[in-house]
């Protein structure tokens, strides 16, 4: 994971490197992810998310997109 203070620093970094842009969120969305993902996850009964449950997890906070599918 990367960080850039804007989409445009984004652009120039790629550009600098002859990359490809590949998926991007904010620092508000990791946070939700993070907060999605971690928050039980010492619950005596946590269980792993289906893939259905994680693509779900990734839509409620607007992570859409052929990266952010886990399922065919």
């Amino acid at each position: 994971m990367l960080l850039f203070r804007s989409e445009e620093h984004v652009e120039k970094w790629l550009a600098q490197r002859g990359l490809q842009r590949g998926a991007i969120f904010s620092l508000k969305q990791c946070w939700q992810m993070a907060h999605l993902w971690y928050h039980d996850r010492l619950s005596p009964n946590y269980s792993r998310r289906t893939a259905a449950e994680a693509e779900a997890a990734f839509e409620s906070i607007g992570l859409t997109g052929a990266f952010w599918r886990l399922q065919p």
